[in-house]
């Protein structure tokens, strides 16, 4: 019933919910039953090595719900007896990408009635959420730049902020977002350590507006990134314990 995908992969292995999946097409083909026109953009249902129509495939009585309410989502699936995933598939990732559910026209009613009657409670629910995640990122922010400067005491005050803040920033993909990094591991706060240091203390960016690939900058600014990351992992004269 499940056909293998164009990246080799079967559908239960992507697919979280392991149920029927609708196809979006990616190229005008035909319906291999009643060889019905399947412009671009229309939706199959794949059975082996056929291709089918909603109709042929008896899906024509369900309606499609895009993706991006998940609550609406949940719910239209929940009261429909049956429904479908639509995916896509995208061709510069080579995987599968979720568009949207099929699910029973009065299923869907239903949800969105639901969801209408306590859209103000799941709205407060997710402004908790937001100030709880919030709150968390600071915390960690701090956390970070507390450990930079644990294993950096020499750094000048105030730093050690400046790096976590820039290597923490969400969505940025920096080391700070990796898990090693909220587990505050000493990899993780060395490699940003070092990204700052590279950055402002070195002639990194300047080497690379006049040309230079970044391997040959880095190689060019690496005698003084090990100098200040020296400098900074021994505490100032002040900070040493007397006696």
């Amino acid at each position: 019933m499940r056909s293998s995908g164009r990246d080799g992969r079967k559908p239960d292995e992507i697919n979280e919910y392991r149920d029927t999946w609708v196809f979006m097409i990616v190229q005008d083909r035909n319906c291999s039953r009643c060889g019905g026109d399947m412009p671009r953009g229309s939706m199959a249902f794949n059975r082996g090595e056929e291709h089918l129509c909603l109709k042929c495939a008896g899906m024509d009585h369900l309606v499609f719900l895009p993706r991006g309410n998940m609550a609406l989502s949940r719910r239209a699936r929940k009261y429909s007896s049956t429904s479908a995933v639509v995916v896509r598939f995208a061709r510069a990732r080579r995987r599968y990408e979720r568009q949207g559910v099929l699910v029973e026209e009065e299923a869907l009613a239903r949800a969105e009635k639901e969801c209408a009657a306590d859209e103000l409670k799941r709205k407060d629910r997710r402004k908790k959420e937001e100030k709880r995640r919030d709150a968390w990122e600071l915390e960690y922010v701090a956390a970070f730049a507390a450990a930079v400067r644990s294993r950096y005491p020499g750094c000048p005050r105030g730093v050690e902020f400046k790096i976590a803040a820039h290597a923490c920033e969400k969505y940025s993909g920096r080391v700070g977002r990796i898990a090693a990094a909220k587990e505050l591991d000493a990899k993780a706060i060395d490699l940003a350590v070092k990204a700052h240091v590279r950055h402002c203390c070195t002639e990194y960016d300047r080497l690379i507006k006049m040309g230079y690939e970044k391997f040959e900058a880095r190689q060019m600014a690496r005698a003084e990134v090990d100098r200040v990351l020296i400098e900074w992992a021994t505490p100032r004269k002040k900070d040493r314990p007397s006696g």
